[in-house]
């Protein structure tokens, strides 16, 4: 263990060295200090190690990828942007998000220039197979913004099941994950099976990711979380504890869940707003709790990221494969 917070924070470091010298202009402020703010935001950086970590499983070097690295990392923070405006989220990562630190407007265009800097770090990237890289990098811009789309569309709808959730984090939450992994695996040169094991790795993860983040949401502490708790409710999005929930629940919990589905968490946004949905949020909760459904998220967390790991068994043993295995742990039993 010590050798791999070690070695994850040798990787983290490098990752941020370079993701700080991506942006070397000042001006338009109105441009710049939003974009050098989104990008010093901190976080794990789960998807530019993976890339570093898959490519070194295959054979590779890691610094061969730090390139592909850095521009995922740097897509990623504008999903976070755009969906910070769409969710009307006032925080991100214990800081105000852009929108609220400046405006929409200003969100709006640094998010779009976040997306011009991700293509423009990729392509830096040295490999016979850029072409590919490129294409899978692509594929999965398209698939996260599809994701936003349905987990929007589903806010409004009644009835969503199981299934049209889980298609809605494969793409949202699982897809860049995979395509950190596949990217990685690409650029240090793996095989055919390789490459396939370290895809199906990361969308593994990232699936279990976005669970275990549904579930922080509500269990977490809020300092730690950087977010506010109990925002999924509030916000009446159809996580998989709201889903599970409303279809084991009975009499008054059914009649307070579909309330929340209904609406679209209007009820909880009526009256006095702190404190009404803070007792709503409570009463939610012990929902989930009484029926079982906060025990059969971490269930299905655990299960996702044991079949994860299972894909990493395909590749030879080496140091980056253990960091690996190790960095399914981390994920596993963090708690914000």
């Amino acid at each position: 263990m010590a050798h791999f917070k070690e070695k994850y924070h040798t990787y983290k470091t490098l990752i941020e060295h370079r993701l700080a010298h991506c942006v070397t202009k000042s001006e338009p402020v109105s441009l710049y200090a939003p974009l050098k703010y989104i990008l010093s935001g901190g976080g794990k950086r789960i998807r530019p190690m993976l890339i570093l970590l898959s490519c070194e499983a295959v054979g590779g070097k890691a610094r061969q990828a730090l390139h592909a690295a850095v521009a995922i990392e740097i897509v990623h923070n504008f999903t976070l942007v755009h969906d910070d405006i769409m969710d009307h989220a006032a925080s991100r990562r214990g800081r105000p998000t852009v929108h609220i630190k400046w405006d929409e407007n200003v969100a709006i265009l640094v998010g779009d220039e976040l997306v011009a800097l991700a293509y423009r770090e990729l392509l830096k990237t040295q490999s016979p197979a850029i072409a590919r890289v490129v294409e899978i990098f692509t594929e999965g811009v398209v698939e996260v913004c599809e994701g936003q789309a349905y987990d929007k569309e589903f806010e409004t709808q009644k009835n969503v099941s199981l299934n049209d959730y889980l298609l809605m984090i494969g793409k949202k939450t699982g897809k860049l994950v995979a395509v950190a992994s596949e990217i990685g695996a690409v650029v240090g040169g793996g095989t055919a099976a390789e490459i396939r094991a370290l895809k199906s790795y990361g969308a593994l993860l990232g699936r279990a990711f976005q669970i275990q983040d549904d579930l922080l949401d509500v269990v977490a502490d809020e300092k730690e979380f950087g977010k506010t708790i109990g925002g999924d409710i509030t916000e009446g999005k159809k996580t998989f504890l709201l889903i599970e929930a409303y279809r084991r629940a009975r009499g008054a919990d059914k009649k307070l869940l579909r309330s929340i589905i209904m609406n679209h968490g209007a009820p909880l946004k009526t009256g006095k707003p702190q404190a009404q949905s803070t007792v709503c949020v409570a009463d939610v909760r012990e929902i989930y709790h009484r029926y079982g459904v906060i025990e059969e998220a971490r269930r299905l967390i655990t299960r996702d990221t044991v079949n994860a790991n299972r894909h990493l068994n395909m590749l030879k043993p080496s140091d980056a494969r253990a960091m690996l295995y190790g960095f399914s742990e981390l994920l596993l039993n963090r708690n914000y």
